[in-house]
């Protein structure tokens, strides 16, 4: 059994000026983003200058803007709709603060979606083309960001046997040994779906194959990181003993079914003409 480091939250104090380190899991996040997204320039199709349309590094620079925007509106919009809607319809005005705390990843991707699709739209570009591109480039982020709620200890995981050699004593949740959900999570969501989205993205797929492998691999990882993770206090277990979380899941993971059905019948239809 392992006691919690208790990391100061803080990573740097200047004066009044407090830097956390949850919000330095946010910068290397998309810092990350945008190093693998120019490295995603040089894989087909991105990488053929003979298009109307080359892309480009200040393409990549738009699409991190834009899903920034995308993640934070709609992290935040996620968490109040999904998670505590009667309380923000009581409260409007706490919608906006966000130094509170309380984001979503499924708010966030609808974010990131509907940011995307302005950006296809503008520059003319398939939407799928451009999930495809970005879609490799997440999984390192959502990893920062399970390290910043580790360092933090929040949404640690549910009771364990003591008997598990990982299992963590984490500060505020009682002296009751519990999963590292977080790591799992980490390991899981972030460099598990990492490696094999960037492998599958290396070579030439059908448009939106990519996009629908993470749409499924994250899904089903989060699914599966739910039964560790301890639900929130506030909503508990659901229908079926499911958490929100693997709830949001279910959706996700029939559109990545989909969307791959759909992609592999394009190529076809193609190959066939």
């Amino acid at each position: 059994m392992l006691m919690h480091p208790s990391i100061d939250p803080v990573a740097l104090q200047i004066g009044p000026l407090a830097i956390h380190w949850y919000g330095l899991t946010y910068l290397a996040a998309f810092g990350f983003f945008f190093l693998l997204a120019r490295q995603r320039l040089k894989h087909q199709p991105y990488a053929d200058i003979r298009t109307p349309a080359p892309w480009s590094a200040r393409d990549v620079e738009d699409l991190l803007f834009l899903g920034v925007m995308g993640v934070v509106l709609g992290g935040r919009l996620g968490y109040c709709l999904f998670y505590k809607p009667g309380y923000y319809a009581a409260h409007p005005l706490e919608i906006l603060a966000v130094w509170q705390g309380g984001m979503s990843f499924h708010g966030g991707l609808l974010g990131v979606l509907v940011s995307q699709w302005w950006f296809a739209r503008s520059r003319g570009r398939p939407w799928l083309q451009v999930m495809d591109l970005i879609a490799p480039c997440v999984p390192t982020g959502l990893a920062a960001g399970r390290l910043g709620n580790f360092i933090n200890g929040e949404l640690w995981g549910r009771v364990a046997d003591p008997s598990l050699p990982w299992a963590m004593v984490f500060p505020g949740a009682g002296p009751a040994p519990r999963h590292p959900s977080q790591i799992y999570q980490f390991l899981l969501e972030g460099l598990l779906l990492f490696v094999l989205l960037w492998l599958l993205a290396r070579k030439p797929q059908p448009q939106g194959r990519v996009s629908a492998a993470f749409l499924i691999g994250y899904g089903v990882f989060r699914f599966i990181a739910e039964y560790y993770r301890q639900p929130d206090d506030y909503l508990g277990l659901l229908s079926l003993g499911l958490t929100m979380g693997q709830w949001l899941c279910l959706p996700m993971v029939a559109a990545g079914l989909a969307l791959w059905v759909w992609s592999g019948r394009q190529r076809a239809a193609s190959q066939g003409h």
